[in-house]
Order: C-alpha cells, then structure tokens, then sequence
C-alpha cells in the first residue's frame, strides 16, 4: 500500500488531465489567476498592516514612520519579480543545481553560527548593508527541491529514504544550534508531508512517525535547547500564577503573547478601523510587525477582515493542492506539496500563536510579515507552483 498512488491517481484525481486541442490558445491553462489574484491580495494587505504596526503615534513631534512602509513595498517587488522568473525557469537546471544548491545552504547555515548576528535570542542572520538575510527562509526551498528529486521514484526504496532524512536531518541540526525552533517544525512538517505523499510504504511512515516523536522528546530533554527556550514552547499552556514563576525572559514573551490576544479582542466583529487600533498605535505588542503581524488585522479589522485574510489563504492553498493534483510528474508533485505543506503550517502556527493557542515560536506570516527573507521566499515558492501549473501537459501527449 503506498500513498502516493492514492494521492495522484485515486481520490485526489485521475492524474492526467483532458485536454482539448485548444487548450494552449487559452491563457487561464498556462496561468493561474486565481492563485495570483488571492497572493497580490494577501502581499498588498501585509504591506498595509506593517505600515500600520510600525507608523507610530503620528503627532507634530514625532511624524508617520515609513521607512518600514517602503522596505515591505521594495520585498515584494523584487520578490514578485522573482516569482515570474520562477515560473518560467527551466525546472531541469533547478535540478541539476540541487546538489550545488543544497551545499551552499549548508555552508551558508554552518557560517551563521560563526559570524551570524543574533536576534532575539537566535543567531540566524547575516547583516549585509544595513539589510539582513535569514538563510533558513530560502533554505526551505532548497530542501524541498532536494528531497523532491530524492522521492520522485516509481517506488522509494530504504536507501533514498535514509537519503532523505539526511538531507533533511544536516541543516535542522545546524538550525537547532542557532537555536530556531520554530523553522526547525517548518523543515520537520515539509519532510512528514513530502515523504507521506511518496511512494513510501504506509508502515514504514508509521515507523518514521514514532522515530520523528521520540527525537522532538529527546530535543526537549538534551541541552539543545536551554530551559527558557523549552519554557516558550510551553508557556501559551500555563495560568497567570504559573508564569509568574518562570524566568523574566519566559515572562516578557508570555507578555507579548497576552497584549496579542488583547488586540485581538478589542477587534471584535468589526474591528476599530484601519490604523485606529488602541494596542497597536500604542506600540503595545512588541515585535508586532514581524511574530505579531495577525493581531494588527484581529484588533483593526476585526473579525471580519482578519476571516477574510484566513479565507484568502484557504483559497490559496487550495489551488496549491489543486495544481499537485493535477501535476502530471513526480518530481512536480512534490515540490508543490512540499510548497504547500510550508505555507499551511507557517499561516496555522502563526495565527494560533497570535490567539493563543499555539507555541510562541518565530514563524512569519507568509507575505505579511516584515521581512525580505520571507517575502522573498514566500514569492519565489509561489512562482515554482506556477511553473508546475504551467508545465503538467509537458508530460503527456496532447489528444
């Protein structure tokens, strides 16, 4: 029994779609504007909710701040720019440069840790001209490509899948040392997806799954990670009177998260009206533009607003799951699973921690947050989904 079978021939499709002769002539078969339309949509809205979360009190004294503002609009561009190149790129030099791109992910990470600037509390960036780049963001992607030509096989024997967690174990290792956990669960839930929508054996992702437990155990239990860093994950768990009795770094993010359901709140149905909101023109959720970003849209927009923002992302992801379906080769597949399996989990442990009810890790909003690492990232992933939705006739003979 194998999953992937299932997924690309049984319930999710038959795998290979009908094609009428006319079908190039019409440009909605080589383009997704749907997907476009819902990323520019979710791209626009972040740039807005970063301006409000970073333009200050705007008095004669101290003026609207846009520096912030302009950054975001310059990310996007580029990485909208990026997106269409990835779309049309030629995929079999992207494979080709798997191993050359993989490599310099390593040695990129591996330098990090020596020369690397830390931030709150991770060294994970390198500062370059007064901008920082993160190279755990792009180095999703380069991951995903990687265990995508590893698993693209008619039947995934141990070899590649002992090929496949070492290619995935290397970097979360060298991650966990920044310490990152939060992009260690990203790597971890890209790996589960793509290998269990492989043709991998069911009992043997069971096996994987037991083995992928007990090592999250054993982090947690091994100086891996410090106590205050365990204590993160763990305090959206505790009341009032057991934060109190936490160190005052555990207290402080405990703090952040308590002023972001706060915002939330005072959002209610329809929200306080863009850049109106209390808590965030009072500068009272630090970080807000970045970790925070979702209780801008909760406290201004509301409910409604910040539905709709989850609503968009639904209708993205879903014509993400609708391209893998409809994608007529292995490799192709599984990139936008992969792809997929990032921004679900990303926009899920984001907006929860936001609420309340997930960890407080440092997970962006896809192409909300502020960050160019990020947003570039996030773009370039988008135009590999589109190259793979323009590409699935490549693979079959047209009637």
């Amino acid at each position: 029994m194998t999953t992937a079978g299932t997924f690309g021939n049984g319930g999710f499709g038959n795998g290979r779609p009908k094609v009428r002769q006319d079908d190039d002539e019409r440009w909605w078969f080589v383009v997704d504007p749907i997907l476009i339309a819902a990323a520019l949509f979710i791209t626009m809205l972040g740039i807005v909710l970063v301006y409000s979360a970073t333009r200050g009190p705007s008095t004669d004294v101290e003026p609207v701040v846009t520096s912030f503002l302009e950054r975001q609009a310059f990310f996007a561009v580029v990485g909208v720019g990026l997106a269409f190149a990835a779309a049309l790129i030629d995929i079999r030099k992207v494979r080709a440069l798997t191993s050359v791109g993989y490599l310099g992910l390593v040695v990129l990470l591996a330098g990090v840790l020596v020369v690397g600037d830390e931030i709150n509390g991770a060294q994970a960036w390198y500062s370059v001209a007064g901008f920082t780049f993160q190279p755990s963001e792009p180095g999703k992607l380069v991951l995903i490509v990687a265990l995508a030509a590893v698993l693209a096989s008619s039947q995934v024997t141990l070899g590649r899948l002992a090929v496949t967690l070492l290619l995935a174990g290397l970097p979360i290792v060298l991650i966990l040392r920044q310490p990152d956990m939060g992009t260690v669960l990203v790597y971890m839930v890209v790996v589960a997806a793509m290998i269990m929508m492989s043709e991998v054996k069911g009992r043997v992702i069971v096996l994987l799954a037991i083995i992928g437990m007990t090592a999250v155990v054993g982090v947690f239990q091994s100086e891996l990670l410090a106590d205050y860093q365990q204590n993160r994950l763990t305090v959206f768990l505790l009341d009032d009177a057991s934060v109190e009795e936490l160190p005052l770094a555990v207290r402080r993010v405990a703090y952040n998260a308590e002023q972001s359901q706060i915002a939330i709140g005072n959002g209610g149905i329809s929200g306080q009206g863009l850049f109106e909101g209390t808590q965030t023109s009072s500068d009272l959720v630090p970080f807000q533009e970045t970790d925070w970003i979702f209780s801008v849209a909760g406290e201004e927009l509301g409910f409604r607003g910040a539905g709709l923002l989850l609503g968009v992302y639904a209708l993205l992801l879903f014509r993400m799951w609708r391209i893998a379906v409809r994608a007529t080769d292995r490799f192709d597949r599984l990139l936008t699973v992969g792809i997929m399996a990032m921004f679900l989990f990303q926009v899920f442990q984001s907006t929860g921690m936001a609420m309340g009810m997930m960890p407080v890790t440092g997970i962006p909003l896809p192409m909300v947050s502020y960050g160019g690492s990020s947003m570039i990232t996030s773009m370039v992933a988008l135009g590999l989904v589109l190259g793979v939705h323009r590409r699935r006739f490549d693979y079959t003979e047209r009637s």
